[in-house]
């Protein structure tokens, strides 16, 4: 495996092979400083100056590589990461400027999630040069929390559970010197008890915990990061079928994100007092799952009938939701974030590409949406419609955890976990796929980050120095 730290490297004018990148409509102009040869080289290989489609273009006993881009005054994340992908070992540099935002996906690109294949072969790295040299290690960070994302939702859940989860929220404390704090057995249920309740039914290896991990100077904003650590969801007694459960090993992957973004956070210093919550649970199913009809008692004192066992995450995310919210030493937090992969219904509005935002404050919003944006890393707002709050209305507990008649389901998700947000912070809810079914430059089939770099940049801009 190459070091991926390795793969963007500071341009000395080292020798390296250069990449030339051309737009459909500028490949004619471009071609004309070619020779004979050179030109019937390009046209061999049918290269038009698509978007990923490259070409080898013979130079004296060397050669060089062009690419076809959508703008090249403004590139993509992605748009040289099919060169990392498919170019042979070596050295590369942009011929005609910087890659800028495309060394992201230059990374990322080379990515594989190898932990259980006894048949992989030696990663060779494709090293790209950048003139920006104070831009790389943001560039190599961003990467590295993008694959830590990756390979934890890759993991399969009977070497990712609750007690994993934990370990990789140590490993982030010590490396940064934060304090951690794990909440299980007795104390989880005086203290959480919803997430207690979720996660009672799972093997003793796999018991439920809550993880929270504090970092930066207490005179600082507070801001509150969450993430649903739900290792596998069976769906509890309200079972999913077969086909329901094969990708449940992600539903974990709102903590995977809640992991990284903090990672982030401690990287750069970034002059916050964070405050990274993980609810990390197993939804099983044996003699004392929770129940249909059961009502539980919040840390919130809020008490929740449950429509649904297989409407969890809401649950474990409303006691944690209720801890980031009650703050330490009386201050109470400036911003607050949480991932999880919350709905289907999400998916059915989006697709799984475009993660849902809600937010209680128009301007976090658009922040959050001009970030993504700008970082190749779009997310979608989707409303907290409050007349949709009927709905959640419970006959015999202050409200219910699931509504059955089947509209507007992310919303309504996010509207449940509002109940437990106290009043005057703010706050943003990504409901992300964590997924991507289909493979794209730069980003393989299997765990990704969705609305991570988002999150990342608009927490920069408003915070940073």
């Amino acid at each position: 495996m190459s070091d991926k730290n390795s793969l963007i490297q500071p341009d000395r004018g080292q020798k390296a092979t250069d990449i030339h990148l051309v737009t459909k409509d500028s490949l004619a102009e471009w071609s004309k400083r070619l020779s004979v040869p050179q030109r019937a080289a390009l046209a061999a290989q049918k290269f038009e100056g698509g978007g990923y489609e490259y070409a080898i273009i013979p130079h004296g006993d060397h050669w060089f590589v062009v690419s076809g881009v959508a703008n090249t005054a403004s590139l993509s994340s992605w748009c040289m990461a099919k060169l990392a992908e498919v170019l042979p070992a070596g050295t590369y540099r942009r011929a005609d400027g910087d890659p800028g935002k495309a060394a992201f996906g230059w990374v990322t690109g080379q990515y594989r999630f190898d932990r259980y294949r006894s048949d992989a072969p030696e990663d060779a790295p494709r090293i790209l040069l950048s003139k920006q040299v104070k831009a790389i290690d943001a560039i190599l960070a961003e990467a590295a929390a993008t694959e830590l994302v990756r390979d934890l939702v890759n993991t399969p859940a009977e070497d990712m559970g609750p007690a994993e989860l934990e370990a990789v929220a140590a490993a982030l404390a010590k490396a940064h010197r934060g304090e951690l704090h794990v909440t299980k057995g007795d104390v989880l249920e005086r203290e959480f008890p919803m997430v207690h309740m979720v996660g009672r039914a799972a093997g003793r290896a796999h018991a439920p915990r809550m993880i929270e991990l504090e970092w930066g100077d207490p005179k600082n904003p507070r801001v509150a990061v969450i993430g649903k650590g739900v290792c596998f969801d069976s769906g509890g007694l309200d079972i999913k079928p077969s086909s329901g459960m094969l990708l449940m090993k992600k539903d974990m992957g709102g903590a995977a994100h809640a992991l990284a973004l903090a990672g982030l956070i401690m990287e750069a210093r970034l002059p916050v007092r964070l405050h990274l919550l993980v609810p990390a649970v197993e939804n099983a199913v044996s003699g004392n799952a929770f129940r249909p009809g059961d009502v539980l008692r919040s840390r919130a004192g809020i008490s929740v009938e449950i429509g649904n066992t297989d409407a969890e995450g809401r649950l474990v995310l409303g006691d944690a939701i209720t801890k980031a919210g009650e703050g330490a030493g009386g201050s109470r937090p400036h911003f607050m974030i949480d991932f999880a992969t919350l709905t289907g219904a999400a998916r059915v509005a989006l697709g799984p590409d475009l993660p849902a935002l809600m937010t209680r404050e128009d301007a976090t919003a658009e922040a959050l949406l001009k970030a993504g944006v700008e970082h190749d890393d779009m997310v979608w707002r989707l409303p907290l419609f409050g007349p949709y709050r009927e709905w959640l209305k419970s006959d015999i507990a202050d409200i219910n955890n699931s509504h059955s008649n089947g509209f507007a389901g992310a919303s309504v998700a996010g509207l449940f976990l509002d109940r437990f947000v106290p009043e005057g912070v703010d706050w943003a809810h990504f409901d992300t796929f964590a997924w991507r079914p289909v493979a794209k430059p730069g980003r393989p089939k299997g765990g990704d980050a969705l609305g991570l770099r988002a999150a990342w940049h608009m927490l920069k801009a408003r915070y940073g120095v």
